[in-house]
C-alpha cells in the first residue's frame, strides 16, 4: 500500500535498509583476530570460554558491559522522517 507519493514498496525499502545499515554497523564493530589473554581495561584474564567464544576480544565481562552501557544510539530515523517527506 503505497501513500502520498510514495511507489509500493517504499516503507519497507525504508525498514530494510535500516536494518542493513544496523547489521553492517555491528559487523564493523565486532572484534576479529587474535583475543587477548588479560583485558585491556583492568588487565584481569579473560576467560577461556570467553576467548573461543568471540574472537578478538579484548576486554572482559565486565569492562565490556562498562563500555556498552557508554554507547549512544541516535533516536531519529532520517528515513523516515516526515518532515523529510513533507518537502
Amino acid at each position: 500500500m503505497a501513500g502520498g507519493w510514495t511507489r509500493d514498496g517504499a516503507v519497507q525499502d525504508q525498514i530494510d535498509d535500516t536494518v542493513k545499515d544496523a547489521v553492517a554497523l555491528a559487523r564493523a564493530l565486532t572484534p576479529h583476530g587474535p583475543s587477548a589473554e588479560d583485558c585491556d581495561d583492568c588487565g584481569e584474564p579473560i576467560p577461556p570460554k570467553r576467548r573461543a567464544a568471540l574472537a578478538g576480544v579484548r576486554t572482559c565481562i565486565a569492562c565490556q558491559a562498562e563500555r556498552d552501557k557508554a554507547v549512544r544510539h541516535s533516536a531519529i530515523n532520517r528515513r523516515g522522517s516526515k518532515d523529510s517527506q513533507l518537502r
